[in-house]
């Protein structure tokens, strides 16, 4: 989606200088996302939503928007996907 995709899609595939945003990177995208949402949401996080918890369930499917580790997590997962499909010009 346009806050928790296409933000961080791109920003992996410029970090490595990609020639093109493949199904590979997407692929990666979404399994980086889906990954995330099994780890203990940070402190930052619950505060941001006036939470006491969150875990994955059926109210916490995807990360929330304000989670920082999104652009750590997806933007280097598309990165390496762009890496080994041979579409990056350069390694990071």
């Amino acid at each position: 989606n346009n806050v928790l995709g296409f933000p961080f899609i791109f920003r992996g595939a410029l970090d490595v200088g990609a020639r093109n945003i493949n199904t590979s990177m997407k692929i990666a995208a979404a399994k980086a996302l889906a990954s995330l949402t099994h780890e203990d949401v940070p402190d930052s996080v619950l505060k941001a939503y006036n939470l006491k918890s969150l875990s994955f369930g059926p109210e916490y499917l995807i990360p929330k928007p304000f989670d920082p580790r999104v652009l750590i997590w997806e933007s280097a997962a598309v990165a390496e996907a762009a890496i080994k499909s041979g579409v990056a010009r350069k390694t990071i």
